[in-house]
């Protein structure tokens, strides 16, 4: 019995007779008798690749464009969308491997890729960490304004993504997968933390929502959608990853693995495009348009 290792977790288990002369299967044939959800999951990656990419170099220019207003949580945002951008480029080999190919060489370049985006986490979780701060700690947040701390945030979270997909490229360290459900498992925990910390101090801040400041407003808008991307694209492989026994190997390979995957990948299009909105991108409008933007 074979293992092979792709997003952190147990992609496919090949179960081979002892007849070397038998060809081996693709990971879609593996699940020929249950192809739903890897098809799903398949049409889910290319939307996030023609979606996410241009979403992502959208907010890449927007953050460059207005850097001389730009917000403290900037710098995470803008390398979570470069991740995001090299991410969304997978597709057309991922389809080849689990359709087509069945030499394991090109999955160390998939288990790379899929090693950089597993640590997608850790950059919300500096955003998170961020907006705390300066919702609950106001004073300790001004005194550590600075961007230097944010640049030297940013190199270890990249240091910590490439040493973690190098190894995660290796793919046969023993017991790897679980590195992957601390991780996932402890970013949704502090993630949630700080979230419902900072939406019940921005609710306390005022008698109603109505009378909250406008730089409260905006914080608490930020808190909310970053909240609903955990719920929706992180809780998955949370809720599910750590009952991976209960489920039998077909289930989990075939139905389990690519679903929590598939929701969690694409927060690489739902995170730049609810940004984007968030911001209220500005189109020049025409002269009929121009009475609806003036708010």
């Amino acid at each position: 019995m074979e293992v092979f290792f792709i997003n952190s977790t147990l992609l496919f288990i090949s179960l081979r007779p002892a007849n070397n002369n038998v060809e081996d299967m693709t990971v879609y044939e593996g699940c020929k008798d249950m192809p739903a959800v890897i098809i799903c999951y398949l049409g889910l990656q290319f939307i996030n690749m023609f979606l996410g990419i241009p979403a992502n170099i959208m907010v890449l220019w927007l953050i460059h464009k207005n850097r001389g207003d730009s917000s403290t949580s900037d710098i995470f945002i803008l390398h979570l969308a470069v991740l995001d951008v090299f991410f969304c480029l997978i597709p057309p080999l991922e389809l080849a491997n689990i359709v087509y190919l069945t030499t394991s060489s090109t999955w160390y370049v998939v288990r790379f890729f899929y090693g950089v985006k597993d640590s997608s986490p850790l950059f919300l979780s500096c955003i998170c960490l961020d907006r705390y701060m300066a919702v609950l700690h106001p004073i300790t947040f001004t005194e550590l304004k600075d961007h230097r701390h944010r640049t030297v945030l940013v190199s270890v979270v990249w240091l910590v993504t490439l040493a973690y997909a190098a190894a995660k490229c290796v793919g046969n360290i023993v017991n790897f997968e679980k590195v992957f459900t601390v991780m996932i498992l402890a970013s949704f925990a502090f993630m949630v933390f700080c979230n419902i910390a900072i939406l019940w101090a921005l609710k306390q801040s005022g008698p109603g929502r109505d009378e909250m400041h406008p730089v409260k407003k905006r914080a608490f808008k930020m808190v909310v959608i970053i909240l609903a991307i955990i719920v929706f694209n992180y809780f998955p492989p949370v809720a599910l990853f750590p009952f991976q026994h209960y489920f039998s190997p077909d289930v989990f390979r075939c139905y389990i693995h690519y679903l929590a995957f598939g929701l969690m990948d694409f927060s690489s299009s739902i995170q730049p495009v609810l940004y984007l909105s968030k911001e209220k991108l500005q189109w020049k409008p025409g002269p009929c348009c121009q009475s609806d933007n003036a708010e």
